[in-house]
C-alpha cells in the first residue's frame, strides 16, 4: 500500500533527523518525545491525506482517456499475456482484456427501478447506469449520485478468450424478452437477455432484488471460454482523503486479498474464492458464490488500477450486488459479505469498532450519540492505564526541579546523570514511561476510528442535532466542533501536568490547540470524527480532575506519613 509506505518513510526521516540532532537521546524525556511523535505523526498523516490524494483525483478525472486505452483498444494479433508463469486463468483473461468495446450510440435495453436505485442495461448486456435515489446521496444541487463511470468497464461485461469471437461479441447487440421498463420496488423481477453470435448463443438471466442484490445465470449454447467482470470500481466519491479504493477477494481459506488502486500487478489470481468486490469509499459492485466458489483474476489497467474478472463456464451461476456498502443490506444477503466493508490498514481494529458502534446506534437510534457513548466506553476501558500514567506524570511534575538540577550538575557525564535520575525515580515511586502507554494506545484507536467514520456509509446523511450537524460524514458547516476541539485541548493542557524543560518545546505545545483547530477548519474532516475528538477531550478533562484530586490526597497522605515517621 504505497500511501502508508510513503507515510512511514516520511515519519522515519523525521525521527532519524531528530535522533541526529540529539533530541531523542535521554530516557527521562520519553513523555515529551512521545507527545512530539504524536504531533508529528498527526501532521504528516493529515497533511499527506489532504495533499497527496489530489493526484489520484486528477487521475480519476483523466480516466476517460486512460480507461478507453484499456476498454477500446483493438485486440492485437498476438496474445498480450507475456508472463508464462501466470496461472492459465490469468493468462486467458489478459488475452481477452484488450477487447474492443463500443461506447458510442449505445442503446438502453432495459431500465430497472426500485425505491432506492435506478439501473440501465445497455445493448451489450452490461449495467451501464446505476443511480442512487435516496435523499442522503444527493449532491449540493439536489442531483442523484451516479456510481458507474461513463467510460469505465461496466458490470456484467463478458470477454471471450477467443479474440475473434470477442470482437464479434462487441459488435453484436443483445435482445431482451418481455418488458423493458421493470419495477422491482416491491418484489424481485426477472430479465432475460440473449446474444446470438456466429458460433455460440449467450443467455443472461438476471433476477433483480429491490435492495440491489441480484442473481445472474449465464449459459452458452456451446463451450466458449469467457470471463465476466463486476466492472471498474464504483466512482461514488471524489473527496481528498486517504481512502481505500480498488478490488477485494476473499478466498476459500477466508484470507482477504485487497488490491488498492495503483497497486495492481496484473497476475493476482484466487481460485475458489467466496466473493470478490470492486469498491469505492461508500459503494461496491461484487460477485459471490459460497458453494462452488469463483476463479478470480485481477488485471492491471493502464493506471495500475485493478480490474476483476471471474472465469465463466457453459452454465455459470453468480450471486451479485451493486450499491452502497451498507452493513444491514450486506448482512441480510449473507453475513460474510460484510467483510467487503474495507477500512484499510486498521481494518483489524476498525471492524470491531464499527460493529460496536452499530450495536450502540441500534439501541440509541442516533449516530452522534453512538459516537459519544463509544468514546465513553473507550475511556472507561483505558481508565486503569490512564490513571497510572497520569499519576506518574503528576510525580514527574513535582520532580521536574530536581531533574533540572541533576541535568545541570552532571551534564558532562550522561552515565552519572542517568544513574542519579533512575535513583530519584525509584526513591519517589515515579516511572518516566508511565505516561506513555495511554498515549500509545490512543494512536491505533484514533486512526482505526478515523477509518470507520471516514468509510462507513451509515454516517452519510446521519443527523446528530437537527439544524446543526445534519450529516456526520461531512464537515461541521458552522465550524463549532473544530473550535470546541481547540478550546478543549487548550483547557486540557492547562490542567495536565508536564515536565518540559525545553522552552521551545513548551511554546510549540502551547500553540498546538490553535494549530489543530485551524487545521480542522481548513481541512474538511467528517464532523463525526471531530465530535469523537471533542468528546474524548472533555472526558479526558473530567478524568484529569479526578486524578488531580486523587493525587492531592495521595500527596497529603505521603506528607502526613513523613511527619509521623519524623516525629517518631
Amino acid at each position: 500500500m504505497p500511501r502508508f509506505n510513503t507515510y512511514n518513510t516520511i515519519l522515519s526521516a523525521i525521527f532519524n533527523d531528530y535522533r541526529i540532532k540529539g533530541i531523542l537521546l535521554e530516557q527521562q524525556d520519553l513523555n515529551k518525545r512521545l507527545i512530539l511523535a504524536l504531533v508529528l505523526s498527526f501532521f504528516v498523516f493529515a497533511g499527506y491525506a489532504y495533499l497527496f490524494p489530489q493526484q489520484n483525483e486528477t487521475q480519476a478525472v483523466d480516466q476517460t482517456a486512460q480507461s478507453q486505452q484499456t476498454s477500446n483498444t483493438p485486440a492485437p494479433t498476438t496474445p498480450t499475456a507475456s508472463n508464462n508463469n501466470a496461472a492459465p486463468v490469468a493468462a486467458a483473461a489478459k488475452e481477452a482484456s484488450n477487447a474492443p468495446v463500443a461506447t458510442s450510440n449505445e442503446k438502453v435495453l432495459a431500465t430497472i427501478t426500485s425505491n432506492v436505485y435506478k439501473m440501465n442495461i445497455d445493448q451489450f448486456g452490461r449495467i451501464s447506469e446505476y443511480e442512487l435515489l435516496e435523499e442522503k446521496y444527493k449532491d449540493a444541487e439536489g442531483k442523484n449520485l451516479h456510481i458507474i463511470g461513463a467510460q469505465e468497464v461496466r458490470p456484467l461485461e463478458i470477454r471471450f478468450s477467443d479474440v475473434a469471437l470477442n470482437d464479434e461479441a462487441f459488435k453484436t447487440p443483445y435482445t431482451i424478452a418481455g418488458d423493458t421498463n421493470i419495477d422491482v420496488g416491491s418484489s424481485a423481477q426477472t430479465i432475460i437477455l440473449t446474444q446470438k453470435l456466429s458460433s455460440v448463443t449467450v443467455t443472461k438471466k438476471i433476477i433483480m432484488q429491490p435492495n440491489g442484490a441480484y442473481d445472474i445465470d449465464i449459459s452458452t449454447s456451446s463451450p466458449a471460454p469467457y470471463f465476466i467482470t463486476p466492472g471498474h470500481r464504483p466512482m461514488a466519491d471524489t473527496s481528498m482523503y486517504m481512502l481505500v479504493r480498488g478490488a477485494l477477494v476473499k478466498g476459500a481459506d477466508d484470507v482477504v486479498l485487497t488490491v488498492e488502486d495503483g497497486d495492481a500487478k496484473g497476475d493476482e489470481v484466487v481460485k475458489n474464492a467466496k466473493f470478490t468486490s470492486a469498491f469505492d469509499r461508500y459503494a461496491a459492485s461484487m460477485f459471490y458464490n459460497f458453494e462452488k466458489g469463483l476463479n478470480v483474476s485481477i488485471l492491471k489497467q493502464t493506471d495500475d488500477n485493478p480490474l476483476i474478472f471471474v472465469e465463466g463456464s457453459q452454465n455459470l451461476h453468480l450471486g451479485a450486488y451493486i450499491g452502497p456498502k451498507q452493513y444491514d443490506i450486506l448482512h441480510a444477503i449473507n453475513p460474510e459479505l460484510t467483510d467487503t466493508i474495507e477500512f484499510g490498514f486498521f481494518t483489524f481494529l476498525s471492524r470491531p469498532f464499527f460493529k460496536v458502534l452499530l450495536w450502540i446506534n441500534d439501541h440509541v437510534g442516533n449516530w452522534g450519540w453512538a459516537i459519544i457513548l463509544f468514546t465513553l466506553l473507550v475511556k472507561l476501558l483505558l481508565f486503569p492505564l490512564s490513571y497510572k500514567g497520569m499519576m506518574s506524570m503528576q510525580k514527574l511534575k513535582d520532580l521536574a526541579p530536581k531533574m533540572k538540577d541533576i541535568k545541570e550538575k552532571y551534564k558532562g557525564d550522561p552515565a552519572k546523570m542517568n544513574a542519579h535520575m533512575m535513583e530519584m525515580y525509584k526513591k519517589n515511586g515515579a516511572n518516566p514511561m508511565g505516561g506513555c502507554l495511554p498515549m500509545v494506545l490512543q494512536i491505533p484507536v484514533f486512526f482505526a476510528l478515523y477509518r470507520v467514520l471516514l468509510n462507513a456509509d451509515e454516517l452519510q446523511g446521519a443527523v446528530w442535532i437537527p439544524g446543526w450537524i445534519e450529516n456526520l460524514a461531512i464537515a461541521d458547516p458552522y465550524y463549532i466542533l473544530p473550535v470546541l476541539m481547540g478550546a478543549s485541548m487548550w483547557f486540557q493542557q492547562k490542567i495536565t501536568p508536564n515536565n518540559f524543560t525545553d522552552p521551545l518545546q513548551e511554546k510549540i505545545f502551547q500553540f498546538f490547540p490553535l494549530i489543530m483547530a485551524l487545521m480542522f477548519i481548513i481541512m474538511p474532516f467528517p464532523s463525526g470524527l471531530v465530535l469523537y475528538w471533542v468528546v474524548n477531550n472533555l472526558f479526558t478533562i473530567g478524568q484529569q480532575y479526578v486524578i488531580n484530586n486523587a493525587y492531592k490526597k495521595y500527596k497529603a497522605a505521603a506528607v502526613a506519613e513523613h511527619h509521623k515517621e519524623k516525629d517518631s
